[in-house]
């Protein structure tokens, strides 16, 4: 077997979930046949972290093998709002806040995909010029049932919440963005199934064009639940080198070989190695901080994860505090902690600060603050601390 052929057969099946129809797009990409493959990601928010990452780099993947791929923007879909991974209706978005959202995206997806090979699409260049009629000529390809077997209806309807008719209008949306572009190929996360072969059926129906459809693993959060930043258990492709070093250390052990499958490049003849090791006994410590490093090195370069793991040995081993806490100004000679914590950047919101002040995870020069609405002095050298590994020093 040629080296590409290895390449497709790791492409089709490491970090996979499944693959519709399998056989026919592996004899596709065995052909000489350059296939377009497409990603959407609706700008819902700011950052992307390392499960975003996963289909990003399944889509960098098939880049690397010479097909043409597309990174769409679901500019229209984020108006809607997709529910597939919610119990409960999403907050729908305006222009102005996906606007927002996307400014980063692109230079946070550059540090996987190569935009100088890629195209940037806008699923509101064609989805905001349908007419109703074509609308409901969308929806006539599927039934009420086929929407309300779906697990997250069920779950609601049982829970007595309130499920949005627009809902329904989501997978539409996206499976007529296959129908525009005329794609061979569709990626994303498994809970975006449905949605992608809603894609597959309309393509099929207005011309006559067979969709494949691959999907991802979903990457669980450091503490084993779904990532997401209302749980504080993400890891931004944006974090810096030494805060994304020490997140990943605190990764529960069971992830290990799961984190190195959808997050690394490291071969998947040497995570096999890894695995037997860790049932041999080997540190799982160690392991983690090999992980780290492979992590920290693809987003921000092999020495900078070296000066990450030299970091965070001083402070965690030693007990040391960074050599190099940022520092920042705060108005006023007293706050309130909650408010304390947003202002110095150390949460994202004070229902976020609160959380993690009722956990005893956040200290002010050592000493635990134990109640969010406790009055802090800002005096100039004070250092708060938030977990292990997150420090700044009041200027």
């Amino acid at each position: 077997m040629s080296k590409k052929q290895d390449k497709v057969s790791e492409l089709l099946e490491r970090g996979v979930a499944e693959v519709v129809v399998k056989k026919d797009l592996e004899k596709l990409l065995r052909s000489k046949k350059k296939l377009k493959v497409y990603l959407g990601l609706d700008p819902s928010s700011t950052l992307l972290h390392l499960g975003n990452a996963v289909p990003l780099r399944k889509l960098a993947a098939f880049q690397k093998l010479g097909h043409e791929v597309i990174f769409l923007v679901g500019s229209f879909t984020a108006l809607i709002g997709d529910t597939s991974d919610k119990d409960a209706m999403r907050k729908v978005l305006t222009n102005k806040e996906i606007k927002e959202n996307f400014k980063t995206y692109k230079k946070q997806a550059s540090k996987i995909l190569d935009f100088s090979k890629a195209k940037i699409l806008y699923n509101g260049d064609w989805l905001g010029k349908l007419s109703f009629e074509d609308i409901v000529k969308l929806a006539q390809r599927f039934t009420v049932q086929q929407m309300i077997e779906r697990d997250m209806y069920q779950k609601r309807l049982r829970e007595g919440k309130p499920i949005g008719l627009h809902e329904f209008l989501y997978p539409l949306m996206q499976g007529y963005d296959s129908v525009h572009m005329e794609v061979d190929v569709e990626i994303g996360g498994s809970d975006q199934l449905f949605n992608m072969l809603a894609g597959r059926t309309l393509l099929k129906a207005y011309k006559n064009k067979e969709k494949h459809v691959l999907t991802t693993d979903l990457l669980e959060g450091l503490d084993g639940r779904k990532m997401s930043k209302s749980y504080s258990n993400t890891v931004n492709i944006t974090d810096e080198p030494n805060d994304m070093f020490g997140k990943i250390m605190s990764l529960r052990d069971d992830l290990i070989i799961k984190y190195f499958e959808l997050c690394t490049d490291t071969s998947v003849a040497e995570i096999e190695k890894i695995k037997k090791g860790l049932h041999a006994g080997d540190n799982p410590r160690d392991t983690k901080a090999r992980l780290a490093r492979e992590i920290v090195a693809l987003y921000h370069g092999e020495k900078a994860a070296h000066a990450a793991e030299k970091e965070f040995n001083s402070v965690f081993q030693s007990k040391e505090k960074p050599a190099d806490i940022p520092k920042k100004k705060v108005f006023g000679k007293q706050k309130q902690a909650d408010e304390l914590l947003v202002e110095l950047g150390l949460a994202q919101s004070r229902s976020e600060a609160k959380r993690l002040i009722e956990q005893g995870g956040v200290r002010v020069d050592d000493v635990v603050i134990k109640d969010w609405k406790q009055s802090v002095d800002t005096q100039k050298g004070a250092i708060i601390q938030v977990g292990k590994r997150r420090f700044v020093e009041i200027a």
